[in-house]
């Protein structure tokens, strides 16, 4: 099973485009030493040729033609993209959608019902897609059975219900219900290797934890170091538990749980462009190497 990450930043990816905080501005002026980041999304692929996407980011065209292995180019129109898999509604997980509209046949887009929802009404990216290319509609449900996502034929895929938020324009927003965001778990039937994927997760519970303990890789929600790390910015009145988000730090926080899991590589990921884990000589960065945690970045590849 290959992985390659896309898009490691969260939303507006790094630097963001309208924002000045120490990291934005010193990555612009170089005097932070970061790498530059687009938005959240992974690829997924078992013989290196046709790949299952994982949310199709804002930054999707800028993210294929940085991944060579997504434009193959065995005919004249030609994608290495064979399908989509949506976690949730969020605009820097969907609005990569339109960018596909050139296929010759209609997507294959997986998806819970709630997502598939919030893409036919609150943000109606489905019927965009249905006067182009249009849409094959695989309706997950996030329970945890497996099922199959084309291309990939010997890899389990299983969605897991998290505690986090729907979107900001879903009516839903202050109301969540099972299946406005969902975790991953890849697992290769061949060698019995498994990755877990939650970009956004506001906390573990029961689910998450077995599926933690299972992973061989764990890629996790690295958006914040610290709860109130927006607010005393003066970026934003909400902390990161508002915003369904669980902080590194603190009694806790991400640190801790994976702390629990000593024998797994464990990579944050969907970095919020405030987070100090983004510059590489912080000390938040050193405390996170000394926890044996690492920092995804845009091309970051794993094979398990």
């Amino acid at each position: 099973m290959k992985i390659r990450v896309l898009g490691s930043s969260a939303g507006g990816g790094f630097p963001q485009w309208n924002c000045n905080c120490r990291n934005c501005r010193g990555v612009r002026e170089s005097t932070v030493r970061a790498q530059r980041r687009t938005q959240s999304s992974l690829c997924i692929s078992e013989d290196g040729q046709d790949w299952g996407l994982i949310n199709a980011s804002p930054d999707l065209l800028a993210q294929i033609g940085a991944a060579p292995c997504l434009q193959p180019g065995r005919a004249m129109r030609d994608t290495g993209i064979a399908s989509v898999l949506l976690i949730d509604a969020q605009i820097d997980h969907v609005a990569g959608l339109p960018m596909l509209r050139e296929r010759s046949t209609p997507l294959p887009l997986y998806a819970t019902a709630q997502v598939m929802e919030e893409l036919e009404g609150g943000l109606p990216l489905l019927p965009l897609l249905r006067h182009y290319c249009g849409v094959e509609p695989h309706v997950i449900t996030p329970d945890g059975e497996a099922f199959a996502m084309n291309p990939l034929e010997r890899t389990l895929c299983r969605a897991i219900a998290l505690d986090s938020k729907p979107p900001p324009y879903s009516p839903r927003r202050r109301a969540p219900v099972r299946g406005d965001n969902i975790g991953l778990l890849f697992e290769d039937r061949r060698t019995g290797a498994i990755a877990f994927y939650a970009p956004g997760l506001g906390s573990i519970d029961e689910a998450v934890a077995a599926a933690m303990q299972r992973a061989d890789l764990i890629l996790v929600d690295g958006t914040f170091w610290r709860h109130d790390e927006m607010v005393v910015q003066g970026l934003s009145t909400q902390t990161a538990y508002d915003m369904g988000h669980l902080p590194q730090s603190g009694p806790g926080g991400m640190i801790e749980v994976l702390d629990k899991f000593p024998a797994v590589r464990k990579v944050l990921i969907h970095i919020n462009n405030t987070n100090p884990i983004l510059d590489e000589d912080s000390p938040e960065r050193a405390e996170l190497h000394r926890h044996g945690i690492e920092v995804a970045f845009d091309g970051m590849e794993f094979e398990i």
